[in-house]
């Protein structure tokens, strides 16, 4: 992830959920690995005290299953490095929130919070990308993915726009 990616996702975590904690750096992969069966997570990052954060952006209706896959992943992470884990989930406001806040009992120390904005995150993405070619930044592996499945994630009546949108970029870099 390239500083100006990192300073955005920051800017988010700040804003979106008051969260002024001193981010150090991306998570690196060997640090954020917990196993082939649990969902390995969003953007994570490591604050200055050791403590993780998971940024992500949630497309579908969040439901028992997806707090479920949440709750997976900060226990794995709580369980290998020992230290609080903080996962915040930014998620359009046309998606159905099926699940009331709730107290969750773990031996693991996280939080869990969720904030629907009234942009579709495929946009926010979409945006972040295009925004990188505009500035002639490369994108990386990941950027390609999130490309690539934004029309699968996006809401269907913009899944054309989004395969469009899809098809026009990859073809100017390949």
């Amino acid at each position: 992830m390239n500083k100006k990616d990192f300073d955005l996702r920051v800017n988010v975590i700040q804003k979106t959920f008051n969260d002024m904690r001193k981010i150090k750096c991306s998570t690196p992969k060997h640090e954020r690995e917990i196993g082939e069966d649990i969902y390995p997570g969003g953007d994570i990052f490591t604050t200055e005290d050791g403590e993780f954060i998971d940024l992500e952006f949630q497309i579908d209706d969040f439901d028992e299953d997806e707090l479920v896959k949440y709750i997976e992943l900060a226990e794995a992470l709580y369980e290998k490095h020992h230290k609080h884990v903080s996962i915040y989930i930014i998620c359009p406001s046309t998606i159905n929130v099926c699940m009331k806040e709730c107290q969750i009992f773990s031996h693991a120390d996280f939080t869990i919070k969720l904030a629907c904005i009234n942009e579709d995150p495929c946009d926010i993405i979409l945006n972040i990308i295009k925004d990188k070619i505009k500035n002639s930044e490369n994108l990386d592996s990941d950027d390609i993915n999130a490309l690539a499945m934004l029309p699968v994630k996006c809401q269907p009546e913009k899944r054309n726009y989004f395969l469009r949108e899809y098809f026009k970029i990859i073809n100017k870099l390949f």
